[in-house]
């Protein structure tokens, strides 16, 4: 197993990328393009640190691209950490997030999520301006983060039922993905009828 970098060592490698990505919360054999950081010296780690005290080891406006799977959800100051992203991006970088979606059955399970993640979410964390905008309106005054969000993609799967994800993948997901406005309706009104999996968030500074 190699090594997890020394913050000098993390700190070179960013300086000599042309395009730096930074994964938080990898989990085991990242992507080599991408600095993996977690909280656990797993395999494929490079850099191991407590996410929870945010990114004091980068730089302001030194990272291209943030990417976090399944991760955001673990996180208890998460808007200290969403802040600490917003401020190590360049502008014009990008924040992408997957994320498990409020209604999924799955969620309640695991004790160690600490919050729930819907359409609206990541509004609260702009000015309002998204190229993306929703018809219903947010509070932005609760912070300085000020992300545009471009994309937002709810994501139906259901467990290993192959017959029901199929019909999930081509029938739901296109239809309530298909504009801002049908992702609203899906969300108001029938997604304790259809619960989707997860939700996709991409993000620009």
């Amino acid at each position: 197993m190699t090594s997890p970098w020394t913050k000098e060592e993390l700190i070179n490698e960013i300086t000599k990328r042309d395009f730096v990505t930074i994964d938080l919360g990898c989990g085991p054999n990242p992507n080599p393009n991408i600095i993996g950081i977690d909280s656990l010296p797993l395999e494929g780690v490079d850099y191991v640190t407590d996410l929870e005290k945010g990114l004091p080891f980068l730089e302001d406006n030194s990272v291209d691209k943030v990417t976090s799977r399944h991760f955001m959800e673990h996180i208890e100051n998460f808007e200290q950490l969403i802040s600490e992203i917003y401020r190590v991006l360049k502008v014009g970088g990008e924040n992408h997030v997957i994320v498990p979606y409020w209604v999924n059955p799955h969620y309640y399970s695991d004790y160690t999520h600490k919050r729930f993640f819907g359409l609206y979410t990541f509004d609260y964390l702009s000015d309002g301006n998204n190229d993306k905008p929703l018809k219903r309106k947010v509070p932005t005054f609760y912070n300085n983060i000020n992300f545009n969000v471009f994309e937002r993609t709810i994501v139906f799967r259901d467990g290993n039922n192959q017959v029901l994800n199929l019909w999930k993948k081509r029938i739901l997901q296109p239809l309530f993905n298909a504009s801002t406005g049908t992702q609203e309706f899906y969300e108001f009104y029938l997604s304790y009828l259809f619960p989707a999996s997860e939700i996709i968030f991409k993000m620009k500074k």
